[in-house]
């Protein structure tokens, strides 16, 4: 399937070659699609400016399941007949796997060229057949092999992960030990197909790493400056709009229970909530296209008015949504926890190196930062939140409640002469579902969850 379709760009000010491209407010972690290979180049170079050295160390991570090879330096990816123009939930697949599923991809293409006269048959999202006289087939390695070249600090690194629910617990720590020793300013890119969910959730993930890194290297120095305010590093303040509906914020039952059983568990949502904010859309603050937490609440509103099959579908990426929600949040108290074991598990024979001379604090440079233990070591130390989290995911009302005296009215008229008060029942029906549904906006959405509930009411009774 060709990577690239009519109206791939969402966001203003696109860079050629490369759809969705963004940078993280105040982080140098950057967000996009599956770039051409000029996209590649442009941009590196638009990362670097004119201040980054181009043979200065740069991390990228591919979070894409699906292999890819490049036709015209053009990218196409190998996905099954189910998943074209689909999320790509593809299963367990791991970096080696994807590994060996790209150097295949590309044996099969070039035999398929070779069979099909030079050409090349492929499907956009569309399911539109297309068929590519092919003047260059790379894989993706080949690829980046060539962009190191000019960018030869350039670290490419797979780490597949699936559309909706969380990354691995391993591949949580594969993101953290790649960056561990970086600096601050080193740039972080993570790309997906279109630079949608995965690359948000992986851009959440290494801007929680860069906070680990500035609250570790940097509170200490911070507070030796006269009458600048310490708590400008404290992320577990952050206080969204209060006016938002409980699930915009995020405050599911299985999450409420998460944050009564971690340590500073409140401190830890915020700081997730801080971070997928600026990581979201920017009506909370960000750059990007999706946000994670508020998109949980917006499918909820969508899953009133879907038919059964639709909500059995949205329903599951609904709860694979909070799951990752839910580990966002775990992730940011494993962050917490690794930045003030950082500050204060120097060993008394280096401190002298890192200490300040006006408070004795330590104020570490970022890249001799080290995690004393992995996210696996954490989880297994906090026993019972998988557990938590598989049993509680889908504590939602999936369905509104009718008023009591609504109910017990229409159960009234159905029981005395249902044919005889069919209209009444009716048109109570309707009146029930104008006051339950008052808070959605006019228009297709409302006026199709009033129907739906109506059919449904109608036919319980």
């Amino acid at each position: 399937m060709a990577d690239g379709f009519d109206k791939i760009q969402k966001l203003p000010d696109p860079v050629p070659g490369c759809p969705n491209f963004r940078r993280v407010p105040g982080f140098k972690v950057y967000c996009c699609g599956q770039p051409t290979i000029a996209g590649f180049e442009n941009v590196l170079n638009k990362v670097c400016g004119d201040t980054y050295p181009k043979d200065g160390p740069i991390i990228w991570f591919n979070l894409r399941q699906e292999p890819n090879v490049y036709v015209n330096g053009d990218p196409i990816c190998a996905r099954p007949p189910n998943k074209i123009g689909e999320y790509a939930e593809l299963g367990a697949i791991t970096r080696d796997i994807q590994k060996a599923n790209e150097e295949e991809f590309l044996k099969v293409c070039e035999m398929r060229k070779t069979e099909n006269g030079g050409k090349l048959k492929a499907v956009d999202i569309n399911k539109k057949e297309l068929e590519i006289e092919v003047k260059e087939l790379k894989s993706l390695s080949q690829v980046i092999e060539g962009v190191k070249e000019k960018f030869p600090g350039l670290v490419h690194w797979r780490v597949p992960i699936c559309n909706s629910a969380a990354p691995l617990a391993g591949d949580f720590d594969i993101i953290c030990k790649t960056l561990v020793g970086t600096a601050i300013n080193t740039p972080v890119i993570i790309n997906d197909q279109v630079g949608l969910s995965r690359a948000t959730t992986g851009c959440v993930v290494a801007c929680l790493f860069k906070e680990f890194q500035i609250s570790a290297s940097f509170e200490g120095l911070v507070e030796t400056v006269p009458g600048i305010n310490a708590s400008l590093l404290k992320t577990d303040r952050y206080v969204m709009n209060p006016e938002k509906d409980t699930l915009f914020r995020g405050e599911f039952e299985v999450v409420k229970e998460l944050i009564s059983k971690l340590k500073d568990g409140a401190g830890a949502k915020n700081n997730a909530d801080k971070i997928i904010d600026l990581n979201g859309t920017p009506k909370t603050g960000g750059t990007g296209i999706k946000q994670l937490r508020e998109n949980i609440a917006e499918s909820k509103l969508s899953y009133e008015i879907m038919d059964d099959a639709a909500q059995a579908f949205l329903k599951t990426k609904i709860m694979d949504n909070i799951q990752k929600y839910f580990y966002m949040i775990v992730f940011a108290a494993y962050i917490r926890e690794a930045a003030a074991a950082a500050r204060e598990g120097v060993e008394a024979d280096q401190k002298a190196a890192v200490a300040l001379p006006a408070s004795g604090k330590c104020s570490i440079p970022a890249a001799q930062l080290k995690l004393g233990k992995s996210f696996v070591t954490f989880l297994s130390e906090n026993a019972g939140l998988d557990d938590l989290i598989d049993t509680g995911k889908g504590n939602l009302q999936w369905e509104r409640d009718i008023p009591p005296a609504a109910l017990a009215n229409l159960e009234g008229l159905a029981a005395k002469d249902f044919k005889g008060n069919l209209g009444k029942i009716i048109h109570d029906i309707y009146q029930t579902a104008h006051v339950m549904f008052g808070d959605m906006p006019q228009g297709d959405h409302k006026k199709r969850a009033k129907y739906r509930f109506a059919s449904k009411t109608l036919m319980k009774l």
